[in-house]
């Protein structure tokens, strides 16, 4: 996996322009089963990838919390939310609620979330490679194909399956 995650960065480099274009006309002119096929694809990809043999997203990237996320984790974790928010927390550029450093506090040596049960939103939505109305987040897919193995394989599949 290390290798594969070396070689992920690069790989989606070369294939950064191609799916921007990629992105733009599907954007323009989304197939009527779009989201059908993207639930197909991830869910094909998600049966051959097991995230806790990756964790990539844990270590280079950190979620976004909603103000539900925080008073369910801090209660989880048996502090205040206002507590939570200083010991793990900052407020980005957009005023969003953001890690204070990645990888992220609760990711343990072997991969596994300390607070799985009651993790971020953003976490349990990751890659986003599900969600409706796909083509509304190509901003976000572009990002996550450097990101995670899985969403550059569902990208070059979705790629091969339909030709704009």
């Amino acid at each position: 996996m290390k290798e594969e995650l070396e070689q992920l960065g690069e790989k989606a480099s070369e294939k950064h322009l191609e799916n921007k274009k990629f992105f733009a006309k599907l954007k323009k002119k989304p197939p009527k089963q779009l989201d059908y096929l993207m639930q197909e694809l991830h869910e094909q990809e998600f049966q051959s990838t097991d995230c806790l043999d990756c964790g990539n997203c844990c270590r280079t990237t950190g979620p976004l919390f909603t103000r539900m996320d925080i008073e369910r984790i801090a209660k989880h974790l048996k502090i205040r939310p206002s507590k939570f928010i200083d010991e793990y927390l900052r407020v980005d550029g957009e005023n969003d609620y953001v890690l204070q450093q990645v990888p992220c506090a609760f990711l343990g040596a072997d991969n596994y979330c300390s607070i799985y049960k009651v993790r971020p939103k953003a976490c349990r939505e990751f890659p986003h490679t599900d969600r409706k109305k796909f083509h509304q987040i190509s901003h976000l897919t572009l990002k996550n194909v450097a990101i995670c193995p899985a969403a550059y394989n569902i990208v070059e599949e979705m790629k091969r399956r339909i030709k704009i």
